[in-house]
């Protein structure tokens, strides 16, 4: 992702210990996202174009979360994005020349309200082309190509509810129904279509078979798989603890030993968090990394909302209640 033009001149960071990878690196990584990307000519930074709306979400809310949104200049991020969003459908694309998708809209919507700059775009262009790609099953489809998928789902709508159109747009009712259809109740798990194999990343949807599930996920190294027999991933540091806390059951897995294998994954040296210990660090996984560690309660850290990936001020000033569930 490229935030060559979005970074503002620096007068320095502050210091950290290096090699204590036990502990949060933070200047480091706020070094990292605000260095992502400089190099224009550089293989990665061509090859991630198809990503680049997300990847700046993704940079200015871990930004947000450690208190350093101002590193980075509004004004362009705000410009970049109104020139994504297509006159034609008013669906946002990741990149100039890009076709738009769910995907990139909701992160367009998300960097636009972390901005409080919502009145810059054509909102009800975006209710249109999200409502326009919701198909007689209650799915969405991610694009007008037609592929489907329970994140689609998700993506329309949060987008929805950020911009506080959820009335009278979509038919929730039919979408609810066409989630729940993704459930297997072999293991109380969530799949991107029905019949597909439960998948973390697609459950944010009886509760405590799911949460037993979600539990499941954490490995002996103290990370979080998405699938049995996987390998631990940084990632569903987010994915399944927002489910869980969204659901009431963060207790019901060791914090202290998800702590730990997500502070091992930090790059002490250049900043930044990989999937994991030992690989190279890059901006998604950064920004779950941190957002897992929020919502661990790690301290230097703001709140961040399990529902939205956001930070939780944010949602305050936008009036936005997302439901929550407590053990009984």
């Amino acid at each position: 992702m490229d935030f060559t033009s979005f970074v503002k001149p620096s007068n320095g960071g502050g210091s950290t210990e290096n090699g204590e990878a036990n502990k949060l690196q933070f200047w480091k990584h706020v070094e990292y996202i605000e260095n992502h990307g400089k190099q224009e000519d550089d293989y990665e930074y061509c090859m991630t174009e198809f990503l680049r709306m997300s990847g700046i979400y993704w940079g200015v809310t871990a930004l947000d979360i450690m208190g350093q949104l101002d590193r980075l200049d509004r004004k362009s991020i705000i410009e970049f994005v109104k020139r994504c969003q297509c006159p034609a459908s008013g669906g946002f694309a990741p990149c100039e020349g890009h076709d738009p998708h769910m995907l990139y809209t909701l992160s367009a919507v998300q960097i636009l309200c972390t901005y409080d700059a919502l009145d810059d775009i054509d909102c009800d262009a975006v209710v249109r082309f999200i409502v326009g790609l919701q198909q007689p099953d209650g799915s969405f489809f991610g694009d007008k190509w037609g592929e489907v998928d329970t994140r689609f789902s998700f993506c329309a709508v949060a987008t929805l509810t950020l911009l506080k159109r959820m009335d009278q747009s979509i038919d929730v009712e039919k979408a609810v129904k066409f989630v729940m259809s993704c459930c297997n109740q072999t293991d109380g798990g969530f799949g991107s279509k029905p019949g597909a194999e439960s998948h973390a990343a697609s459950t944010l949807a009886d509760v405590d078979k799911l949460g037993w599930w979600l539990c499941e996920r954490q490995l002996p190294s103290g990370g979080l798989n998405g699938r049995p027999e996987k390998l631990p991933d940084v990632c569903y540091s987010w994915w399944v603890l927002s489910s869980l806390t969204i659901m009431g059951r963060l207790h019901w897995i060791s914090s202290e030993k998800l702590q730990q294998f997500i502070l091992s994954c930090q790059d002490t040296e250049t900043g930044g968090f990989s999937d994991r210990t030992g690989n190279m660090p890059d901006i998604f996984h950064t920004l779950f990394g941190i957002g897992g560690l929020s919502l661990l309660g790690h301290s230097g850290l703001k709140a961040i909302n399990p529902t939205l990936c956001m930070p939780q001020y944010i949602i305050d000033r936008l009036n936005i209640k997302p439901q929550r569930l407590t053990l009984a």
